[in-house]
């Protein structure tokens, strides 16, 4: 099968998948999106808008918790810039009546402990505060659990943690948003207010076809958890971005690729006994076996479901890979595990091309002698030179695993820090002998050694 006809079989996978889970599911209207950065961008829509416009890529759709990633990005925005750290107590920064001694890493992770929603029986009446009466109700709000204790969703936290962006930088998280991510990013499909060409939400009758319309509703002053409007083009973009920022920012304009990275290690997992999902800084993380994992969120509203999600690591996975599902039903569970199939579909049956070896730039001559294996704790490396940088792993590390990557330090020649991989933010320390020869190392404090020997320095060829 040639490269073209293998595409087009797998967008038409990709195709049916979606329209199975519209039928089976019963979603009155879905639309999806897969982008990559090299393919074309991939589109699929199936259903009515149930109103007098007709489905297509440009119909938006609530999009529910996904609105919290954007707000997670806006806070590391202001870390980045020095208006705040993410250990800042919240009442360093804002005037509040209670729980101002939570900080912004614990509400960034949803390990603060504060109660999920605001003050009140909003769901019941679908009234939200605005930002002053979210403020003075604050006090009654609970904390329902110690800070750091465990994991617990907290739309209050998300929408303090949006008046916090907004107060360090003088403006609205709305104004805010629009200008330091939508507008550089492109996403300009992506709103606070739905627009003329948005799809109707509904709660799809369990025993019955009947679909019945959800009431169309303002999240006020929790909008930075939960009120942005979009489309499964921009949502795939920004899947992309969150999982390969470099790719989609190449400037770091929006975000620094450290400061995704950062945003993606996980902080707490989501259920004790099922670590099939975690939480970094603002972002889901759900592994996918084989060294992949998928980056983003999932959103509910009424009468809407959203998946967001990028995929990082795996054979076959390229740049710039991600995927969303937006739907018109609140409670099709089903829509929110398709961008995750789209995904690994698309790497199966589409994988990214493999790009040819080339030969390199040889070693610099000090590094030259030190490389090949070492000792260390017991166990066997390898140390190389790869990419023009050094590097190091386990002789027993299983292919997919990426190896120790090493900088050295300018000022001391024989002296590297740890920047990726293994006991990243450690030093690694060369010993010469008299003839210049790398005898000796240490990595993290850890003696290496290009035999074998116990931690007393017994050598086994003795």
């Amino acid at each position: 099968m040639s490269s073209a006809a293998g595409r087009t079989a797998a967008a038409q996978h990709l195709e049916r998948l979606v329209r199975r889970v519209q039928a089976q599911a019963r979603v009155p209207a879905v639309s999806a999106a897969v982008h990559r950065a090299d393919r074309a961008l991939w589109t699929c829509t199936v259903g009515g808008t149930g109103n007098d416009t007709a489905l297509d890529e440009q119909t938006r759709f609530r999009i529910g918790s996904v609105t919290k990633t954007f707000t997670a990005v806006l806070v590391m925005q202001c870390r980045d810039d020095g208006l705040l750290d993410l250990d800042d107590r919240l009442d360093r920064h804002l005037d509040l009546p209670a729980h101002g001694e939570l900080t912004v890493r614990r509400l960034l992770s949803h390990t603060a402990g504060l109660q999920r929603e605001p003050y009140g029986d909003v769901w019941d009446t679908l009234q939200v505060p605005d930002v002053d009466r979210l403020v003075a109700e604050l006090d009654r709000a609970e904390r329902v659990l110690p800070p750091g204790r465990r994991f617990h969703y907290s739309n209050l936290g998300m929408a303090l943690l949006g008046r916090l962006v907004g107060q360090v930088r003088a403006s609205t998280w709305a104004e805010v948003l629009t200008e330091r991510v939508l507008t550089p990013l492109g996403l300009t499909s992506t709103t606070v207010s739905p627009g003329p060409r948005a799809a109707t939400g509904y709660l799809v009758d369990a025993y019955s076809d009947e679909a019945h319309a959800e009431p169309p509703s303002d999240f006020g002053a929790v909008g930075p958890a939960a009120q942005l409007w979009s489309t499964a083009t921009d949502m795939a973009r920004w899947a992309a971005f969150l999982a390969d920022p470099a790719a989609m920012d190449a400037t770091g304009r929006v975000l620094s690729p450290t400061t995704c990275e950062e945003m993606r290690w996980p902080v707490t997992v989501t259920d004790e006994a099922l670590w099939n999902a975690g939480f970094g800084l603002g972002l889901i993380l759900v592994p996918q076996g084989d060294r992949v994992v998928h980056v983003g969120h999932d959103g509910a509203m009424p009468g809407f479901l959203a998946g967001a999600y990028g995929r990082r690591g795996g054979e076959g996975t390229p740049a710039a890979f991600g995927a969303a599902v937006l739907g018109s039903s609140g409670t099709s569970a089903e829509l929110l595990e398709l961008p995750h199939r789209l995904l690994a579909a698309a790497a199966e049956h589409d994988p990214a091309e493999i790009t040819p070896w080339r030969p390199g730039e040889p070693a610099p001559a000090q590094l030259r002698g030190l490389l090949g294996r070492w000792w260390g704790e017991g166990f066997q490396y390898v140390f190389s030179w790869r990419d023009a940088t050094l590097q190091a792993r386990g002789a027993d590390d299983p292919p997919g695993k990426p190896p120790a990557v090493f900088a050295p330090l300018p000022d001391r020649p024989d002296v590297f820090r740890t920047v990726a991989g293994r006991e990243v933010g450690e030093l690694l320390r060369l010993t010469r002998d008299s003839d210049g020869v790398v005898v000796r190392m240490h990595w993290a404090t850890y003696r290496f050694t290009r035999h074998q020997e116990a931690f007393d320095g017994y050598d086994f060829r003795a």
